[in-house]
C-alpha cells in the first residue's frame, strides 16, 4: 500500500467521521499503523500533524473559504491577470490548440508521456513540444485508457514514453519550495467555451474556492452554471487547471472525476501548504 492509499484511507474515515473528530489513535489504527507512525506519515505527506489537516476537511472551514474567495475573480479580472501570468506559487500558461493542430490531427507532432508518483497516487503526464496536454491520475491501472484517448485526440501524432520528462514535469507541478521560475505551460484541445472556463479556473489560488456560478458569471454567462460544471468536468489536466477549487454554493464538495477523497485530500493538501 502506498503513502496516498493510507493517506487515503484515513481522509475518508476522517471526512465520515468529521463531525465527532476522531482522534489521532483512532485515525492511525485505521490504517494499520501505530499513532507515532502514522503522525510521521502524515505531517511527512501533509507539511502538517492530522490535528490541523482535519480542520481543513471541515464543511465550516469550506464555507470560510467561499466568504473569503467571494471576490477572488473579480480581483484577478480588474488587476488585469491573464492565463499567462498568476500570483501564485504556480503559474501557468494556457495555450489552445490551434485549428490548423486540429485539422492535421497532430501530423508530424511527437507527444512524450510516462507514469510518475504524485502527492495523490500516481498519475500519467504527456506533452507536446508546446506543453502538458493531459494529466491524469490513474489509480492503480495502466495507462493504456489515457493513451487511447491520446490517440483520438491526436492520431497522425507519434506517442512514445519519456519517463524522465515525465518524473521533471510532475516535480515542478506539486513542488512546494517556492515560486516556478518558468511558467508550466499546457496545450489543450476545447471549445470556446470550456477554453474560458479553463482560464477562469487558473485565476484561482492555492487554498481558495469558488462556484461554479460565479465561474458561470465571470465568464460572461450567468445562468450557464450547469454548462460550466460539464467543462469543470472536461478538464484535461488535474490539479494544474485546478477544478478541485469549485464546489456547490453551500459549501458541499460536489463532484470530482478522479474521487472525491482525493478532492478533499487535494484541498486540505493545499490548505495545508499556505497556513503551516
Amino acid at each position: 500500500m502506498s503513502d496516498y492509499d493510507r493517506i487515503a484511507d484515513a481522509i475518508a474515515y476522517i471526512v465520515d467521521n468529521v463531525e465527532r473528530q476522531p482522534s489521532l489513535d483512532e485515525v492511525a489504527a485505521r490504517v494499520g499503523l501505530s499513532p507515532y507512525h502514522f503522525q510521521r506519515l502524515f505531517s511527512r505527506w501533509a507539511g502538517v500533524t492530522p490535528k490541523r489537516f482535519l480542520q481543513a476537511l471541515t464543511l465550516e472551514h469550506a464555507k470560510r473559504l467561499l466568504r473569503e474567495s467571494a471576490t477572488l475573480l473579480e480581483v484577478a479580472d480588474t488587476v488585469g491577470l491573464s492565463s499567462g501570468s498568476r500570483l501564485y506559487d504556480h503559474f501557468v500558461c494556457l495555450e489552445a490548440v490551434t485549428p490548423g493542430e486540429y485539422k492535421s490531427e497532430g501530423e508530424g507532432m511527437v507527444i512524450e508521456y510516462g507514469i510518475s508518483d504524485t502527492p495523490f497516487g500516481e498519475a500519467l503526464v504527456a506533452l507536446t513540444p508546446r506543453g502538458i496536454c493531459r494529466f491524469t491520475f490513474v489509480d492503480g491501472r495502466g495507462p493504456d485508457d489515457d493513451l487511447d484517448a491520446l490517440a483520438r485526440a491526436w492520431p497522425q501524432a507519434l506517442v512514445r514514453e519519456n519517463r524522465a520528462r515525465a518524473r521533471d514535469t510532475v516535480a515542478a507541478m506539486f513542488a512546494r519550495e517556492g515560486p516556478a521560475d518558468r511558467p508550466l505551460s499546457l496545450h489543450v484541445s476545447g471549445t470556446n467555451f470550456q477554453i474560458n472556463v479553463w482560464r477562469a479556473l487558473l485565476m484561482i489560488p492555492p487554498a481558495a474556492v469558488t462556484t461554479y456560478a460565479r465561474v458561470a458569471a465571470f465568464i460572461g454567462r450567468p445562468g450557464a452554471a450547469r454548462a460550466v460544471g460539464q467543462a469543470v468536468g472536461a478538464n484535461p489536466v488535474a490539479f494544474l487547471i485546478p477544478c478541485h477549487r469549485v464546489i456547490r454554493q453551500s459549501g458541499a464538495l460536489g463532484g470530482y472525476y478522479w474521487g472525491e477523497i482525493r478532492k478533499h485530500a487535494i484541498q486540505a493538501w493545499e490548505s495545508a501548504g499556505i497556513y503551516r
